[in-house]
């Protein structure tokens, strides 16, 4: 697959419902982040159908070492994993793998592995001219910017911050733990959850030699002992939605070339029902039509859907399902906007989901498929042809 092919069919699968569900081709890959043990040796990789909301046969793409988070790369055939460890070459960090995607089977090949220059890391992502991998550091409360060089192999980091501070919560927030990293539209800025410092860091990005620099204001906060976890932008990128892990709410933002705003504070959880100690919150994607969001909880095991207002971004609450299983981590929206695919990390399953176009509603379509300790999921381009 050229690189131009590949580009014109990622553009294609970021844009309206609509539009995806009739341009895109009904088969794509699916793959399939885990933690590593008895049950799981890397990441896998499942061929899912749009028609029918059915998931293929699992298939090993690449051995490596916790790979719980993946990212791809814009426009060319690349994927890039976190390795979720303490250590890594005899130092307290974790590391970031490159894979380059073969385009007749979608097996994975190794092109290098780097530090990511603190420990486990929990998230990463690509920005938008493909040239950099940005990568959140939990223990570590750290973010760094790792150089993607020609073959699509990683440098050693051009840019590296270290957060500072903690938050109320002794336990949790003993110091800083970034947990996401996402870049606005402009690819100008990145912004990254920080569990521990109930904060959202805003840094400006330079996309040619990856560097990263406070921006001003440096920060917006949520309430304290929140413990924000992920971020997902709407779709005309003038909304942040940040999850909340610890209190179990969705802070909306206005947001404004690198200026954050806050105008709402929702529950993820059914009206008049208090969080427990040990339930979280995990996942927040928007809908690729722009209307609905969605969350996943973990402790309840549900995956929770909120319409978006049109006009101010604001949510309202649409319904509450059971994820089909035990801790749902994260869930991918497939492009044509009428599936979710939920992974169950404790019950060693993803399970898929019909979205009712009209309402964002979620029913249970009963395909289900067994992965060990599943914690990401991300669709790759559609035009690669079955293996013969």
């Amino acid at each position: 697959m050229t690189g131009l092919l590949l580009a014109l069919v990622l553009a294609g699968s970021s844009g309206p419902a609509t539009r995806a569900a009739s341009n895109a081709p009904t088969e794509r890959l699916v793959y399939i982040g885990t933690y590593t043990g008895a049950k799981s040796r890397g990441i896998y990789l499942s061929r899912f159908d749009a028609t029918t909301g059915r998931l293929g046969p699992l298939q090993l793409a690449a051995e490596s070492e916790n790979p719980s988070f993946l990212a791809l790369h814009p426009d060319r055939p690349l994927l890039y994993a976190v390795n979720e460890i303490a250590e890594f070459e005899g130092r307290p960090a974790g590391s970031v793998s490159a894979f380059a995607i073969d385009a007749a089977t979608g097996a994975l090949r190794l092109l290098n592995r780097v530090a990511s220059e603190g420990a486990h890391p929990s998230h990463l992502t690509v920005d938008r001219s493909g040239r950099h991998v940005l990568v959140a550091n939990y223990t570590g409360g750290s973010v760094a910017s790792l150089p993607i060089q020609a073959d699509g192999s990683l440098g050693t980091a051009s840019a590296f911050v270290q957060h500072r501070g903690s938050g109320p919560n002794r336990e949790r927030q003993q110091g800083p733990h970034a947990h996401a990293v996402e870049l606005d539209d402009a690819n100008r800025h990145a912004l990254v959850a920080d569990l521990g410092l109930d904060q959202v860091l805003i840094y400006r990005f330079d996309a040619k030699t990856g560097a990263l620099a406070p921006s001003r204001p440096p920060h917006a906060s949520v309430a304290p002992g929140a413990g924000p976890r992920h971020l997902a932008f709407g779709r005309d990128g003038r909304r942040l939605y940040v999850l909340n892990e610890m209190a179990l709410t969705v802070t909306v933002f206005r947001y404004d070339r690198g200026r954050l705003s806050e105008e709402q504070t929702v529950s993820t959880l059914p009206e008049g029902t208090e969080p427990r100690p040990a339930d979280s919150g995990a996942e927040i994607q928007v809908h690729p039509g722009g209307r609905f969001l969605y969350v996943s909880n973990r402790g309840p095991d549900t995956i929770s859907a909120f319409a978006i207002d049109a006009a101010t971004g604001l949510l309202s609450a649409v319904g509450h399902v059971p994820s089909g299983g035990r801790t749902p981590r994260s869930f991918c929206l497939d492009p044509t906007g009428r599936y979710l695919l939920a992974a169950n990390q404790r019950s060693d399953s993803v399970v898929v989901y019909g979205i009712d176009p009209r309402t964002g509603r979620l029913a249970p379509t009963g395909q289900v498929l067994a992965v060990g300790a599943p914690v990401c999921l991300a669709f790759a381009p559609p035009l690669l042809p079955r293996p013969r």
